[in-house]
């Protein structure tokens, strides 16, 4: 049998449920039992530290499921992210997801082929603007600011960055640990 090369092995594997500390345990019990319903991906790995998986899987569900922003832009920003870092765990994760959240597949398609997207309005202009600004320029041109500021408004601009960085986290710990999704998962970010 014959190894399948297309992802490389995991450098760090999530700990041994059997072998979990009672913090372990009890914070995989709070991500399981929440929104995302397993532990998988980064938070498997931040297990191994559960201190920095209780705090981050905290910020996760606010990035995630509480911010101001719309779920359709929330994804934009995820899969800007995913895409900008190359990060296949968090494409395979969430390109679904944004198409349940109203983002059109056209839009989805531009941001992984990194072609512009046909968007559908200003807010999504200008969430995946300035997510390419942050990473690009390291911060907003006060044009950009100004913009931002004005379409999506201060709280949802602050949320979308704290998605931002939340999302540079999760994309970082990936890729460190060679986190990947599924082997019969098909490369969609090389």
């Amino acid at each position: 049998m014959t190894q399948d090369t297309r992802w490389p092995d995991q450098r760090l594997p999530a700990p041994d449920p059997a072998r979990y500390s009672p913090r372990q345990q009890e914070i995989h019990e709070a991500i399981a039992s929440g929104p995302r319903g397993a532990v998988r991906g980064p938070l498997a790995v931040w297990l191994h530290r559960p201190e920095l998986a209780a705090r981050a899987q905290e910020l996760g569900r606010y990035c995630r499921y509480d911010t101001s922003l719309a779920p359709r832009l929330s994804e934009l920003a995820i899969l800007t992210m995913a895409r900008h870092w190359g990060a296949e765990f968090e494409w395979y994760s969430h390109a679904t997801e944004a198409l349940k959240a109203g983002l059109a597949p056209e839009v989805i398609e531009a941001v992984r082929t990194d072609t512009p997207p046909p968007y559908a309005d200003d807010e999504e202009r200008v969430v995946h603007g300035t997510a390419r600004a942050i990473l690009t320029d390291k911060g907003l041109s006060d044009a950009a600011y100004a913009e931002a500021a004005s379409v999506l408004g201060t709280d949802r601009l602050v949320d979308l960055v704290g998605v931002l960085g939340y999302y540079t986290l999760i994309s970082m710990t990936l890729n460190v640990f060679r986190v990947s999704p599924p082997a019969d998962a098909p490369r969609q970010l090389s």
